[in-house]
């Protein structure tokens, strides 16, 4: 499950109660963290070899429908969640990452805004040429908290 930072949040509130304009973002990006990030802080973001963030553009062929996993329409569910179609697949490490402990997604491919975060599951140590990946269905953001 993922949480929503403080920026995504303050966007919202003031789009959708204050009247001022929000963008969505035109991309959404996962990253990989060694450490905690927060509501307001971002943790650690694997750097250097061969990391980079993965795209998950925003469609409904990428991301679930709230009513199920694997949905490509519209959501009409009432769980307040989605999840990824399609397997996320990272580039294969050059060297270490280090110990993989949380996710995050972002509205860019560098840099940008940290938008939700998560914690893996299970922490990873990911070493050299160690495939990196997330099962269709494996990441999953809740709005309805």
């Amino acid at each position: 499950m993922a949480a929503m930072t403080d920026y995504l949040e303050n966007k919202i509130i003031d789009w959708l109660f204050r009247g001022q304009t929000f963008t969505p973002p035109a991309g959404l990006h996962m990253g990989l963290l060694t450490a905690a990030p927060s509501d307001s802080a971002a943790g650690t973001e694997v750097t250097g070899n061969n990391y980079s963030r993965v795209n998950l553009a925003p469609s409904l062929t990428n991301w679930a429908g709230t009513q199920s996993a694997g949905s490509t329409t519209a959501s009409t569910g009432n769980t307040g969640t989605t999840s990824n179609n399609s397997a996320i697949n990272f580039p294969t490490p050059s060297g270490s990452w280090g110990t993989v402990t949380h996710f995050a997604i972002y509205d860019a491919a560098t840099t940008g805004n940290m938008l939700f975060y998560g914690a893996l599951t299970i922490s990873k140590t990911i070493n050299q040429n160690d495939t990196v990946s997330f099962a269709a269905a494996a990441l999953t953001v809740q709005i309805d908290n």
